[in-house]
């Protein structure tokens, strides 16, 4: 994962299910957590309005290994794609202990306006303030022409 932001997630009990491992929705919350770190490094709330804002529109995540109480995660996300009225956010979350990845994914967001209920096209200030985190300029969207 290139650049992007990471957060430490500690593991509590309550996070593991009936086979003793923590349960799979809770990895999309630990996500939900990093994107909300994400969007705040991003000063994306700033950008915000009464009927402007972000849409999560698809989540994914691949188990790639259990994880049993006690433990603390490593949740690494960054854009991996800028389009002109949503972005890609990939994740990474591994085990502190040994460094080990334990699940992976993406999530799509949309920028939409919530009285038309429609896409409407990212602030440009919100792509320059991703593609710098990323340090990658080759994210900004192709103009159109």
């Amino acid at each position: 994962m290139p650049m992007g932001t990471q957060i430490e997630v500690p593991v509590r009990w309550g996070d593991m299910d009936a086979l003793q491992h923590v349960n799979n929705i809770n990895y999309f919350q630990f996500c939900e957590s990093a994107r909300i770190a994400y969007f705040e490094t991003i000063g994306l709330f700033d950008k915000t309005g009464s009927t402007l804002g972000p849409s999560l529109v698809a989540a994914q995540l691949n188990f790639r290994r259990q994880v049993h109480y006690p433990a603390t995660l490593q949740v690494g996300v960054s854009a991996s794609k800028i389009g002109n009225t949503s972005f890609t956010l990939s994740y990474v979350i591994r085990n502190s202990a040994g460094n080990e990845l334990v699940a992976d994914g993406s999530s799509v967001v949309v920028w939409v306006d919530y009285s038309r209920e429609k896409p409407v096209p990212l602030p440009e200030e919100l792509i320059e303030r991703m593609v710098e985190l990323e340090g990658n300029p080759d994210l900004r969207p192709a103009k159109k022409s």
